[in-house]
């Protein structure tokens, strides 16, 4: 295992907070390497950089508001992790849930991330906000 320089992983923290202040599937190139694998729940592992780019097309589809709060973070010997807060509409309703996403870092990307978070409150905020189907849908499945 490589550890990771402290420069590296700070910066690393200051680009993924600009990333989600203004998410968009063209910016994950410059949080990723090509050779990212990518696991979270409610959704299939993605391997490689264009695998996760269509799968979080998907994502800001279906919420095209989703944006992203760093609360804190901390190093780990190959990477960082980040607990922040996703929040979003959903049926025309707000809706945000905590998440904390462990990265390992290589050269000053992501190499690889993990996500943790209760997928319970976004999955009841769909469920009872059936305006929300119709874009959800869509976002799965094309047009």
């Amino acid at each position: 295992m490589r550890v990771v320089a402290m420069d590296d992983r700070q910066d690393f923290v200051e680009a993924f907070k600009g990333y989600w202040s203004d998410p968009s599937v063209d910016a994950l190139a410059e949080l990723l390497t090509e050779d990212v694998i990518l696991r979270q729940p409610l959704g299939a592992t993605t391997r490689r950089l264009e695998a996760g780019k269509r799968a979080f097309a998907r994502i800001l589809a279906a919420i095209p508001d989703l944006r992203g709060t760093v609360e804190r973070w901390g190093p780990t010997e190959d990477g960082v992790l980040i607990e922040f807060r996703l929040h979003g509409t959903v049926g025309g309703k707000p809706v945000e849930w905590p998440a904390v996403d462990r990265f390992v870092l290589r050269d000053g990307m992501a190499s690889e991330r993990v996500s943790y978070f209760d997928p319970g409150r976004l999955m009841r905020a769909v469920a009872t906000r059936p305006t929300s189907w119709p874009r959800l849908l869509r976002s799965r499945f094309g047009r």
